[in-house]
């Protein structure tokens, strides 16, 4: 007999028709001798409802009351769920986060789980229950209801998963499984049967939006296989797991865009010791997360510094850029928008060579100028001008030929 974390996002709970369709799931895994835990989302629109409703009132809320507003919409998704299961037949028991409890830090918004406490999942699963717990939320050392920001619900089944030993965490999307890059962009877009931790958590921070990446990193950290399904139908869907030698052979596992970046130039920056550190500490203290970032060569003492931050922190960032040139002396400011991150990501670059001129070259025939690139062990990005995203996308799954299975491990790259 397995322990299944079973995980159901907001579409899949959107109406009476799909949440009976998670209770009948939830139900089979247990007949098939199986104990099952359900950690559900709110009901897809339910939580942008919720927020507009706060905005309506006042531009920007207080963040605790936020978090107690926007923690209503899985209370209402893991009654109802838990309604249907025992229409059906079986035992099942629902849970709100402070309940369990899933302890969090207080950054509200986006707080970290730091402990999890299951032993009333544990005594009510002994019981025959199947356990429906509510995601995306838990409560810090305050006692106040905290949130854990998009996808966190990805994280709470994980972390549950973690924390009772579970033999496998099943996410159900609306998609069945992880592809090579995105079916809607490139109709080549393979299906993978397994990735790895770190191959994910790349392609979660750098814009497929499958997974959370804090999701990962919990899998990670507790070595959790973590299943990616669709609800929608039986289909096998991705293992991410430990990496194993078949996934070292592969040179790259996917192709990945994010058009949710802007770009931040300052010109003729005095070329000075800490220099940098005032600019990247203020808006570090804003919480203004940065990117990628680009320093020219000195010339004549002055340089140009370049870096990318998310769309929507632009404006905050500009100012606060703004005022560090003016009083370091640096000449002007320039601001795009029209950018979008490309890239690769695959384990196998740590063993294949030519990984980084595969790239360009299939970027440059298609006249697709390169402005900024970022490199790691396992990944490349690249930034580009945002209406060439598509094109990239295609022309880079072509180059790497991932329409099919791996090269052989010390094979040289493809140029096609």
């Amino acid at each position: 007999m397995a322990l299944i974390v079973q995980k159901y996002g907001g579409t899949s709970v959107a109406d009476s028709g799909r949440i009976k369709k998670v209770a009948q799931r939830a139900i089979r895994a247990k007949e098939a001798g199986n104990s099952v835990v359900v950690v559900v989302s709110a009901m897809a629109g339910e939580t942008d409802k919720l927020i507009k409703l706060a905005n309506e009132l006042i531009p920007f809320p207080d963040g605790r009351e936020i978090d107690v507003l926007i923690s209503t919409g899985e209370q209402v998704s893991v009654s109802l769920v838990s309604m249907a299961i025992k229409s059906m037949g079986h035992e099942a028991k629902s849970y709100l986060g402070y309940q369990i409890p899933i302890k969090t830090d207080s950054a509200y918004g986006k707080a970290r789980i730091t402990h999890v406490k299951p032993d009333k999942i544990v005594k009510d699963i002994k019981g025959g229950k199947i356990v429906v717990v509510a995601g995306f939320q838990g409560i810090d050392d305050q006692g106040d209801v905290t949130t854990l920001g998009r996808g966190g619900s990805d994280t709470t089944a994980v972390a549950l998963a973690a924390s009772l030993k579970a033999d496998v965490c099943e996410i159900f999307t609306d998609v069945d499984g992880v592809y090579t890059t995105d079916p809607n962009v490139c109709e080549k877009a393979r299906k993978l049967e397994k990735i790895s931790y770190d191959e994910m958590l790349e392609m979660a921070s750098l814009g497929t939006k499958v997974l959370q990446t804090r999701a990962v990193e919990f899998a990670k950290k507790y070595n959790v296989p973590v299943h990616v399904r669709s609800s929608f139908n039986d289909n096998i869907g991705t293992l991410v797991c430990r990496e194993d030698e078949e996934m070292e052979n592969t040179a790259v596992s996917g192709i990945t865009y994010d058009k949710n970046e802007a770009k931040i130039t300052i010109t003729k920056v005095p070329d000075k010791p800490g220099i940098a550190h005032r600019l990247f500490g203020a808006i570090a203290d804003a919480n203004i997360r940065v990117d990628m970032i680009i320093q020219n060569v000195s010339e004549e003492g002055l340089t140009d510094i370049t870096f990318t931050v998310v769309k929507t922190n632009l404006h905050k960032a500009t100012n606060i850029v703004r005022e560090i040139a003016r009083q370091i002396g640096a000449k002007d400011i320039n601001t795009d928008e029209n950018i979008a991150k490309v890239s690769i990501v695959g384990t196998g670059m740590r063993s294949h060579s030519g990984i980084a001129s595969t790239m360009f070259g299939a970027l440059a025939r298609e006249g697709i100028n390169i402005m900024m690139i970022s490199t790691s062990e396992i990944k490349i990005s690249c930034i580009i001008e945002s209406k060439y995203t598509e094109l990239a996308v295609r022309a880079l799954h072509e180059a790497f030929q991932l329409d099919k299975k791996a090269f052989a491990k010390g094979s040289s790259m493809p140029t096609p």
